[in-house]
């Protein structure tokens, strides 16, 4: 059992308020999450601040300025409560601790947390997840924000683990894209990882993508890679070709990471031998589940499955109340 005892947050976020600067590493000092809380949070990949941001964010939009009315009315104020986080369907559960911090953040008394499981691990239906004792008033008040996150990352992990799986035995990984959801795409693309997939660029920045579009306004696939290793000589590039003849002309232009748009499974195969080890590739489009293994069995790297974060359905889990013990 994992217990904190964890302060009162300010649910404007971090300011001159916050409470957890006394004896706190210095990395968390802005932070308002319990320093243990913030610690898990960056050991996850996850920034402690930006987890804290966005907890804020949902639970200014479900209070509009206002409080829970009907909590408010129908809970004493002094009534302390046990709320288990209970998965009503399997999956793969991710974003246990981004809910602990929405909680922590209504919190207006020290809370106790009992962690059954962690993210990335298959979960049954009916199995409980995450058990926390408070105040039965900052309990419901979290409730709905801390499950909306709660389900949609375990949601991106259930479908990734689904590709993960179909991948089993194949050198190919499934891979994310950048069609995630504004503000969430730090916690949605660790739900890839929880889900056994790996992360491909996360902004514009820190990578480079050459499309069909950067493609005509260069005047040519060879022409765009060029311009952007003269313009970002550090920077990793990878190019999209919808052809074996662009293929060619990319790989002898030096690139090391190309992707094959719509190519079907023989042309991967193809474009496999052609390369012969001087690229890594990524196979886009055409992809299903069903043919996932076919497309992996090509020798391909890569398979970008934008689905994983744009349209993966939620993990659906509970909250159910019981007496405190």
């Amino acid at each position: 059992m994992s217990t904190h005892d964890l302060p009162l947050a300010d649910s404007g976020g971090c300011g001159d308020g916050c409470a957890c600067g006394a004896g706190a590493d210095a990395e968390y000092m802005e932070c308002g999450l319990d320093p243990a809380l913030a610690e898990l949070l960056a050991d996850a990949g996850l920034d402690p601040l930006e987890v804290e941001d966005i907890a804020n964010v949902a639970l200014q939009e479900d209070l509009a300025g206002g409080v829970d009315v009907t909590t408010v009315a129908t809970i004493p104020e002094e009534a302390v409560a046990t709320a288990d986080f209970t998965a009503r369907e399997a999956g793969v559960v991710a974003g246990l601790r981004v809910a602990e911090a929405v909680v922590s953040v209504v919190c207006t008394d020290e809370f106790e947390v009992e962690r059954h499981v962690e993210d990335g691990d298959r979960v049954e239906a009916g199995q409980k997840l995450l058990s926390v004792t408070t105040r039965t008033r900052d309990l419901l008040t979290a409730e709905r924000s801390a499950l909306n996150i709660l389900c949609r990352l375990s949601g991106i992990a259930t479908a990734t683990r689904a590709w993960a799986d179909a991948l089993e035995g194949t050198k190919a990984k499934v891979r994310d894209t950048r069609k995630t959801t504004p503000g969430l795409r730090s916690l949605e693309k660790y739900a890839v990882r929880c889900g056994g997939g790996v992360n491909h660029r996360m902004s514009l920045s820190d990578a480079a993508l050459v499309k069909d579009n950067h493609v005509v306004a260069a005047g040519g696939v060879a022409q765009a890679f060029k311009a952007v290793r003269e313009a970002f000589p550090d920077v990793a590039i990878e190019v999209e070709v919808d052809t074996l003849h662009q293929l060619r002309e990319v790989l002898d232009a030096g690139a090391d990471l190309i992707l094959l748009d719509n190519f079907r499974p023989d042309e991967c195969a193809e474009a496999v031998g052609i390369v012969d080890g001087r690229a890594a590739l990524e196979a886009s489009g055409r992809l299903t589940l069903d043919n996932a293994k076919a497309y992996a069995d090509t020798g391909v790297d890569y398979l970008a499955v934008g689905a994983l974060t744009h349209s993966a359905p939620i993990l659906d889990i509970g909250l159910d109340l019981r007496e405190a013990q």
